[in-house]
């Protein structure tokens, strides 16, 4: 007659089973996202050759479902936004990055507003257009203004008559530059004769200084 099993045993063998069950169900989630990725960037691929289309709606998802269309929609260069206040409602809309959306579209699907995609379409158009007149303006802006003042009158004091640069060209480059032409020295001994005339002075200031000094006497 066999032993009862013991409950060490027990617990062995229902750990063993619910370790099987979990890994079965890694591996099956695993094949769901494998799946669900290669659905995902077929998906994807088609929306970037479809010049038809400039923006992909998918409903609502899971988190980790998102986060799946995100890595591929980054990828594949295109920008993605999530809209939806509770986490089981929202939904992703992938854009192709030369139609990204406005702020005025943005606000939009954040208010739970459904913009057709041709709609969107001209939205986009408009907006550009309008960019590129502001710009165009902004050049001719540019290009008219006319200064109100000549500041060569308001600071005719300091600068004089002539400007700045019209002076500059009458000047001459010194040859010398970083050092006193000679030209402009006042004194014009050479170095022999100045050191000459300064020993000479010296001796001449300690002989003055000598005679100066009283004599010593003795009592």
């Amino acid at each position: 007659m066999e032993k009862p099993p013991s409950v060490g045993d027990k617990e062995k063998k229902l750990a063993k089973q619910r370790k099987k069950e979990l890994e079965k169900l890694q591996a099956e989630d695993k094949k769901r996202k494998t799946e669900f990725r290669v659905k995902i960037e077929k998906e994807i691929n088609d929306f970037i050759n479809d010049s038809a289309k400039t923006r992909l709606k998918y409903e609502p998802m899971d988190r980790v479902y998102r986060s799946i269309v995100h890595d591929v929609a980054e990828v594949a260069g295109l920008t993605t936004f999530s809209f939806g206040e509770r986490d089981d409602n929202r939904y992703m809309i992938v854009f192709k990055k030369e139609f990204a959306p406005t702020d005025e579209e943005l606000a939009a699907y954040r208010s739970g507003k459904i913009i057709d995609p041709e709609e969107a379409r001209e939205i986009y158009k408009t907006k550009a257009a309008s960019s590129k007149e502001d710009c165009q303006i902004s050049s001719t802006h540019e290009k008219d203004f006319v200064p109100t003042t000549n500041y060569r009158d308001k600071y005719k004091k300091l600068i004089g008559e002539d400007a700045a640069k019209d002076a500059a060209r009458t000047l001459e480059a010194n040859k010398q530059f970083g050092f006193v032409p000679s030209a402009n020295k006042r004194d014009k001994r050479s170095v022999e004769e100045m050191m000459n005339d300064i020993r000479a002075k010296k001796k001449q200031k300690q002989a003055e200084e000598s005679t100066e000094q009283p004599s010593s006497s003795t009592d």
